[in-house]
């Protein structure tokens, strides 16, 4: 089952999923502004990511099967979700084929259509770093400085980094898999599938993942849907401007 971070007891459940090579520890300061107002949180880590199991499976509807598994394991019931990016996908696809088990979902800075690959220089930052020599952190990150030069991208990335055993550090995501199938990210949700409950989708006013010529597909997957542009930020709308970011997605959650 998938490892995650809960807190608040006794709430309505919602699960918060992160993106591509995040966890769920990224969302804990957002996750208790959440339990502030009732809900019980489950911020999970993704298959091949964080505390969870590595598999060479690596798809949305794997990743939707273990959504399923973690919702009965820990007799949820019916949930409200809030997914960004993979996560958000991730969360489309669970939509879709679990509509008995969600009511209210949130997608963050992603559509369902396809996106081609666009994570080359990070994956080569990534796998230029040799931990075999047993760098320090600040090692690890002057290597990944060559090939990802924006400080706040590094920083995400260097918060996956961990004592593998004293003196070892290593990546708790599964590179090797990341790197085998990098595409599976990209993939477009399955077309006629609909999900008719309310659906809000966040984009950042700076952020190119969701456009105007997206909104058409957009509504044909979920004809009960919104839309609200989180300004001052790009992609990682939750961290770039959280204040507003809670403000849209309570607004919507608890009307």
């Amino acid at each position: 089952m998938l490892h995650s971070r809960i807190e608040g007891e006794g709430g309505k459940p919602l699960i918060i999923i992160h993106g591509f090579m995040g966890m769920g520890d990224n969302w804990k300061t957002l996750g208790l502004k959440y339990v502030e107002k009732g809900y019980e949180v489950h911020a999970v880590d993704m298959r091949n990511h964080g505390k969870s199991f590595h598999s060479d499976e690596f798809t949305y509807e794997a990743m939707v099967q273990d959504l399923v598994d973690y919702i009965r394991g820990n007799s949820l019931g019916v949930v409200d979700m809030i997914g960004h990016s993979m996560g958000g996908k991730a969360a489309m696809l669970f939509a879709m084929l679990h509509p008995e088990l969600l009511d209210k979902l949130v997608v963050a800075d992603i559509g369902p259509q396809y996106y081609p690959p666009h994570h080359q220089d990070i994956l080569a930052g990534l796998n230029a770093v040799d931990f075999t020599t047993k760098p320090s952190r600040n090692d690890v990150e002057e290597i990944m400085t060559q090939h990802i030069p924006d400080f706040g991208t590094r920083q995400f990335l260097m918060k996956s980094l961990y004592w593998v055993e004293p003196g070892q550090l290593g990546f708790r995501f599964n590179l090797p898999v990341f790197n085998a199938q990098v595409e599976n990210i990209g993939h477009a949700l399955p077309e006629g599938i609909v999900y008719n409950k309310p659906t809000l989708f966040l984009r950042g006013d700076k952020s190119k993942y969701i456009r105007e010529q997206d909104l058409a597909l957009i509504a044909t997957h979920f004809p009960n849907y919104e839309i609200k542009d989180i300004t001052n930020s790009g992609h990682w709308v939750h961290a770039e401007n959280p204040a507003e970011f809670l403000e849209y997605t309570l607004g919507f959650l608890l009307k």
